[in-house]
C-alpha cells in the first residue's frame, strides 16, 4: 500500500519590521529640517549660529526616542508614518522660525515655543505607544470617551467670553499662564466613540426601510444617531461659532457610517441635513453669513473682513510655480500666518511645486492609514483606523480649501505644521493610535511565520 506524496512544507521568512528603514528616513527628515533652517538663515543674512545645530540635534534626539519606543513596543508598525510626520513637523518649525525673523514679530508665536510643544507631542506619542498594548482596549471605553469628548466640546461655550473667545470663535479654555483648545482632543475621543458604537450597533445601521431612487433608506426610528451627530455639529457652529470643528466632526461621522454600512443613503440623508442646517444658520446668525460673504467676494472689503483672504491670494500669486525661496518672501503680510494660514507661507516661499509636495506627504500618511484599516483583522480597528485617516484628509481639505478660497474659511490648523500646542499634541496622540493599529495589522498571526497581508483572512464587519 502506497501513501500519497505529501506536499513539501514551505518555510517562509519572518515578517520584516522595517525599523531600520524608519531610522534612515528619520535621519533624512532631520537633514531636510536642518538644511531648510540654513537656507532661511542665509537668505535672511542672519549668519550661521550654533543655535541651528542645537535645533537640529534636539529634533533628531526627540524623534530617535519615539523611534526606540516603536522599535521596542510596536516593532511591526508602519515604517513611513513617523518619518513623514517628522518632515511635516520639521518644515512647520522652519516656517515658524522664518516668521520669527519678520520685523515686529517678537510678540507672536516662536519656533522655541513650537519646539517645546513638539517635545510634549512626541512625549505623548511615546506614552501612548508604550501604554496602549492593544487598540481594542479603547472599545471598552467607547461611551466614556464619547461623554468626555462632548464635555470637552461644550466647556468653551459655557465659559465667559474673556476666557474662551478668540477672533469671534469660542473654542478656548484660558487659565492663568495656560490655554487649551479642547476640540482638538475631543475629535479623537469622539472618533473612538463613533467606531465603538458603529461596530456594536451594526444591525441598526444596516436596517433597511424603503427603497427609493436606487437607495435602501434606513427606517425613521434608526436615524437617532445621525440626528444626534447633526445636533452636535450645528450646536458647535451656532454657540461656539466654530465652522471648522462642526464640519470636521460631522463629515468624519458620515464617512465612518458609510464605511461601516456601505449604504449611500446614510450619506445622502446626512448631507441633506447638514445643508439644511447650514442654510438655516446662514439666515439666522450673522457670523455664519459674514464668513460666507467674505468667501464669495473677499475684495468687497479688502482692508477689513476680506484682508486675510486677499493677502493669502497675493502670497500664492507671488510664489507662482517654484516660489520665492525660503526666507525670500513676505509672509508677515498675512495675518495668522503661523497658525491658520501657514499653507499660504508654503505657497509663497516654496511655490505650487512645494505646496504640492507637502500635500503629497499628507497623502502618504492618509493612504497608509487606510491601508492599515484594510489590513487589520478586527472590526473596531478597521473602523477606527479608517476614521483617523479620514479625519486627517477632511481636516486637510478644510484647511487648504479655506486658505485657497475653495470653501469658506473655517479657522482649523494644518496638522503637525501650524503653530499651536493643542493641535500638535492632539495630532501626535492620533498618530500614536494609528501606529498601534498598524502594528496589529502587520504583526504575524502566529509567531515565527510570515503571513502576507493580502492573503490574511480578515473580518470585515461580520463578513470574511
Amino acid at each position: 500500500m502506497t501513501t500519497a506524496p505529501q506536499s513539501p512544507v514551505r518555510i517562509t521568512p519572518p515578517l520584516p519590521t522595517r525599523r531600520n528603514a524608519e531610522l534612515g528616513l528619520l535621519f533624512f527628515a532631520t537633514l531636510v529640517t536642518g538644511t531648510a533652517l540654513l537656507i532661511v538663515e542665509a537668505n535672511q543674512e542672519q549668519g550661521i549660529s550654533w543655535d541651528l545645530l542645537t535645533y537640529t540635534a534636539a529634533f533628531l534626539v526627540l524623534f530617535l526616542c519615539a523611534h526606540l519606543a516603536i522599535r521596542r513596543f510596536a516593532p511591526f508598525a508602519d515604517p513611513l508614518l513617523l518619518p513623514v510626520v517628522a518632515v511635516l513637523n520639521g518644515l512647520g518649525l522652519v516656517l515658524i522660525h522664518r516668521l520669527d525673523l519678520v520685523p515686529g514679530a517678537s510678540e507672536g508665536p516662536s519656533a522655541d515655543q513650537q519646539m517645546l510643544w513638539t517635545l510634549l507631542g512626541v512625549a505623548g506619542f511615546t506614552a501612548v505607544v508604550i501604554a496602549l498594548k492593544d487598540h481594542r482596549l479603547l472599545a471598552r471605553y467607547d461611551y466614556i470617551c464619547g461623554a468626555v469628548g462632548l464635555v470637552l466640546l461644550a466647556i468653551p461655550a459655557l465659559l465667559p467670553t474673556r476666557l474662551s473667545e478668540t477672533n469671534g470663535a469660542k473654542i478656548w479654555i484660558r487659565l492663568p499662564g495656560f490655554s487649551i483648545q479642547p476640540a482638538e482632543f475631543s475629535k479623537i475621543l469622539l472618533l473612538v466613540f463613533f467606531a465603538g458604537v458603529l461596530v456594536s450597533k451594526r444591525s441598526l445601521f444596516n436596517s433597511v426601510g424603503q427603497h427609493f431612487l436606487g437607495m435602501d433608506l434606513p427606517r425613521p426610528r434608526d436615524l437617532a444617531p445621525l440626528l444626534a451627530a447633526w445636533f452636535i455639529s450645528v450646536g458647535v457652529m451656532v454657540f461656539e461659532k466654530d465652522l471648522g470643528t462642526s464640519l470636521l466632526l460631522y463629515s468624519s461621522f458620515l464617512v465612518m457610517v458609510y464605511i461601516a454600512t456601505e449604504r449611500l443613503s446614510w450619506v445622502v440623508i446626512g448631507l441633506g441635513l447638514f445643508a439644511a442646517g447650514s442654510v438655516t444658520a446662514y439666515h439666522l446668525f450673522g457670523h455664519v453669513r459674514a464668513r460666507v460673504q467674505t468667501w464669495l467676494d473677499p475684495f468687497a472689503d479688502p482692508e477689513g473682513a476680506g484682508y486675510q483672504m486677499v493677502q493669502a491670494k497675493f502670497s500664492f500669486a507671488t510664489g507662482g510655480i517654484f516660489g520665492t525661496g525660503l526666507g525670500n518672501g513676505q509672509p508677515g503680510t498675512v495675518p495668522a500666518a503661523s497658525t491658520d494660514f501657514i499653507t499660504a507661507v508654503v505657497g509663497e516661499e516654496l511655490g505650487l511645486v512645494g505646496l504640492s509636495g507637502v500635500l503629497l506627504l499628507y497623502t502618504i500618511v492618509i493612504i497608509r492609514g487606510m491601508r492599515t484599516a484594510i489590513a487589520v483583522r478586527d472590526s473596531f480597528g478597521k473602523l477606527l483606523a479608517a476614521g483617523l485617516a479620514s479625519t486627517l484628509a477632511i481636516q486637510l481639505f478644510i484647511v487648504v480649501g479655506g486658505v485657497t478660497g475653495l470653501i469658506p474659511l473655517t479657522g482649523l490648523t494644518t496638522p503637525w505644521m501650524s503653530y499651536g500646542g493643542s493641535s500638535l499634541v492632539a495630532n501626535y496622540l492620533l498618530l500614536a493610535i494609528l501606529v498601534r493599529i498598524s502594528h496589529a495589522a502587520r504583526k504575524p498571526i502566529r509567531t515565527g511565520q510570515y503571513t502576507p497581508i493580502a492573503a490574511a483572512r480578515t473580518e470585515v464587519f461580520g463578513r470574511t
